[in-house]
């Protein structure tokens, strides 16, 4: 049978390879996390505690095979570090960088990635999300492949070589947003969205268990992460290239039932090229912007914790040997994978019923989905050293986050689809200050690598999480912004104007004919 390709949906062809991207994005931007615990020398950690029972409990936690007893007893104040000469890890040295190096490395990625997302909103409304998005994720895995090389230079110029990765990939979600709102029809943009972000878990699920698998049996060691990813991502571009286009309009294979719907559904089948400049102004004073923009960076800072620094918890705190970290580390973002798809459906059926508004779905969503990641995390480090139990509460905590999907990540299109970019840039750009900080953040708090030092970093992970949702469930909306189609808004200012004009002149002339009439 000969393949027809008009009997493809077409929108979901997008949304597959949208997903695609994100993947592509998320595990270049992810995989140094765990691969980090290879490249760099261990510190063997000594405590200040001398009550054995509470140092292990609440302090250190045993290494497999030394007993609890043992490890305390030999325990001084001071952090011994072993020095970097003389120990390779396979045929690769390892490197001497302490804590405080390790965060500056993980945050630079999002110095760079910050200022390309207004930049790549602003280019992708002019010249489409296709190209846009594309040219990121090619220019992120060309530099991923240079990562091992650059690494062996100097830990400097890996943090410079992050910078620039950041740069490229910070214009993929402004791009998504605009294809997204060029392909996904109202009733299924719950869904839609949900489809095209959840490569974010699965980059993260995937970053993590086969970097530990790469690691443990493919000869060449952590090297072998980098290429792997680099060479993937430019197969994803070639096909990017050849399969999806910026609106279905300019789509050469789209049949004309699925055009015809769209245009229907979503009321226009390309991206609208007169558009007046940015309303920067309405954006900047509008109080839903805000109050997404402040959600926003609070659910970022979970998850870029996360991300960046689970991988390093599983090995520093709990000591899990790398296939096991990769393997583990994995587990929560897979949980969060399934959640988000489950809540999308639900909010869709919620919203397309009448059941409930988009604004109190929006609203309901983002408390669930910061409130639980922030418990799981708080209760993952007062279980301890039982590793079962912290997986767990990790699990189920980072899976309550997929919430978020269906209310933080696309309330962008719900407020201005006209403008969806530019939001989506403004938004995940000030998210991305949680990305440049919390690295950072760890590195500082946690020299020790110890139980109570990671129990600060949660709690304030949990302080903020909480108390920007609660600025959202106030001050957000679901409702498209009057500003969305300016031109309109500013006739229906202009008229709003005439007609009170109209009317005080009326009022005065009525005053001037009573005077008169006197």
């Amino acid at each position: 049978m000969k393949f027809n390709s008009r009997r493809v949906s077409q929108r979901w062809v997008m949304a597959v390879m949208g997903m695609l991207g994100v993947t592509m994005a998320y595990v270049m931007r992810a995989c140094l996390g765990i691969t980090l615990t290879q490249m760099v020398l261990p510190v063997q950690v000594q405590g200040r505690r001398s009550d054995p029972l509470t140092a292990v409990q609440h302090d250190y936690c045993p290494v497999q095979g030394q007993p609890h007893s043992a490890s305390a007893s030999n325990r001084t104040s001071a952090a011994a570090v072993v020095p970097a000469q003389g120990h390779v890890h396979g045929e690769h040295p390892r490197f001497d960088w302490d804590e405080e190096t390790q965060g500056e490395v993980l945050s630079a990625f999002y110095y760079g990635y910050i200022l390309t997302h207004l930049p790549g909103g602003v280019l992708s409304q002019k010249y489409g999300g296709k190209h846009t998005m594309g040219f990121g994720i090619l220019c992120t895995a060309i530099f991923t492949l240079m990562t091992p090389f650059v690494a062996h230079i100097g830990s400097r110029s890996l943090t410079i070589l992050r910078f620039i990765e950041g740069l490229g990939e910070g214009m993929t979600f402004p791009a998504l947003c605009t294809l997204l709102a060029q392909w996904a029809p109202p009733k299924e943009k719950g869904k839609f969205a949900t489809l095209v972000f959840a490569g974010a878990q699965i980059g993260n699920i995937l970053s993590n268990f086969l970097s530990g698998f790469i690691m443990r049996y493919i000869p060449g060691g952590w090297p072998n992460v980098f290429y792997f990813f680099g060479i993937v991502s430019i197969i994803w571009f070639i096909l990017w290239c050849m399969f999806v286009f910026n609106d279905p309009n300019a789509h050469p294979f789209i049949s004309d039932e699925e055009r015809a719907y769209l245009k229907k559904s979503i009321g226009r089948l390309e991206r609208k090229k007169d558009l007046t400049p940015t309303p920067w102004k309405s954006i900047i004073t509008s109080m839903p912007v805000w109050a997404l923009v402040i959600a926003g960076a609070g659910h970022d800072w979970g998850a870029f914790t996360l991300i960046s620094d689970l991988p390093k918890y599983m090995n520093d705190v709990l000591h899990f040997s790398v296939t096991e970290n990769g393997f583990l580390s994995s587990i929560p973002f897979l949980a969060q994978w399934v959640t988000s798809v489950a809540a999308s459906i639900l909010a869709d059926n919620l919203i397309s019923k009448g059941t409930m508004s988009v604004t109190n779905v929006r609203k309901i969503y983002a408390i669930i989905g910061n409130l639980g990641p922030a418990m799981g995390v708080m209760c993952a480090s007062f279980v301890g050293c039982n590793k079962i139990l912290a997986t767990l509460c990790f699990t189920l905590g980072v899976a309550l986050m997929g919430f978020c999907y269906p209310s933080l990540r696309v309330n962008s299109l719900d407020l201005s689809p006209n403008y969806s970019a530019t939001l989506m840039g403004l938004v995940n750009g000030i998210g991305c200050l949680s990305g440049m900080a919390t690295p950072y953040l760890v590195g500082i708090l946690t020299p020790n690598r110890t139980v109570l030092e990671w129990r600060l970093v949660f709690w304030i992970m949990v302080i903020i999480m909480i108390s920007t949702s609660i600025i959202f469930v106030f001050f957000g909306s679901g409702n498209v912004q009057p500003w969305d189609d300016i031109k309109q808004y500013r006739l229906s200012e202009n008229e709003k104007e005439n007609k009170d004009g109209e009317s005080n002149g009326i009022q005065l002339k009525s005053i001037e004919d009573g005077k008169t009439s006197k």
